[in-house]
């Protein structure tokens, strides 16, 4: 009881009230600052990135100094302060702020290390999406659904976590289309290469690739034509997708390149095929 005496004696009432408006304006603070920075980056695209970057060591900067100055404002730290609070109490708090100290560890080491940066497109834990916000205690996850997934940062000290772009606005695109192995092959790669030519969200300053290679696709030999083509900003990722997968299969349809199913295609195996299906069929 004495002990909490003493501790209550060097609290100040009118500092706790000045620490939590402290506290409270850092709060407003930031999010002033993250909607000013998305508005900027949105303004500003090639520099999104860096704008997003900065606005992140902007905005722990204020945290840790808001709180420094709230615990000053807040107690006398006195020799005898230090020493009430001592033993128990930093015993029962070391406990109770283990995670918490971890992921503000785990924060600063994101923060220098960068694994991730905000606005990279990040796999991790079987989710996919952009960082929005690397915060003291969090990261923050926007999936493609349009989900927000908040992380603790501890977990990315112990877990492998993919990013596509790296920081940059570009980043690297796959698709895969297939064919049946009787069809025309370079008739179909040409599509391909068309169709990625001719959109624009492709970052054509990149070279992109389409691969060919023999797969089996649903138990049958199928022709997979890989295109690797780099989106022109990470945001456009799947606007990229559609539209050159909306114009390989119009063109495909267009000159009669067909798919691998051969319950697709029938119709074009000889009669004898035919007979025999039917008789296995009677």
């Amino acid at each position: 009881m004495d002990q909490n005496v003493h501790i209550i004696e060097f609290i100040r009432v009118s500092g706790l009230i000045t620490g939590l408006l402290v506290l409270v304006s850092a709060w407003l603070i930031n999010q002033l600052l993250l909607r000013f920075s998305t508005r900027l980056g949105v303004r500003f695209t090639e520099k999104r990135m860096r704008i997003q970057q900065v606005g992140t060591f902007v905005r722990f900067f204020i945290y840790f100094a808001a709180t420094f100055a709230a615990i000053l404002l807040t107690f006398q730290l006195t020799d005898q302060l230090l020493l009430a609070m001592g033993g128990t109490i930093a015993v029962t708090l070391g406990f109770a702020l283990k995670d918490t100290a971890a992921s503000i560890i785990a924060s600063l080491t994101i923060l220098i290390d960068k694994p991730f940066q905000v606005g990279d497109r990040v796999n991790f834990a079987g989710y996919y999406g952009e960082i929005t916000a690397i915060g003291l205690r969090s990261v923050r996850l926007v999936t493609l659904d349009d989900n927000l997934v908040t992380i603790p940062n501890n977990k990315f000290l112990t877990e492998i976590a993919s990013t596509g772009n790296a920081g940059a606005l570009d980043m690297l695109v796959q698709m895969d289309f297939f064919v049946g192995i009787d069809q025309d092959i370079n008739r179909a790669k040409k599509i391909v290469s068309e169709a990625i030519s001719s959109c624009r969200y492709a970052y054509l300053k990149k070279p992109f690739n389409v691969l060919v290679n023999q797969v089996i696709q649903e138990n049958y030999f199928a022709v997979r034509l890989r295109a690797k083509v780099y989106v022109l900003d990470v945001q456009y990722e799947k606007a990229l997708e559609t539209d050159v997968t909306e114009r390989v299969m119009a063109a495909f349809a267009d000159q009669d390149i067909k798919p691998p199913a051969i319950l697709h295609r029938t119709a074009d195996f000889p009669a004898e095929v035919k007979m025999q299906d039917d008789k296995k069929s009677a």
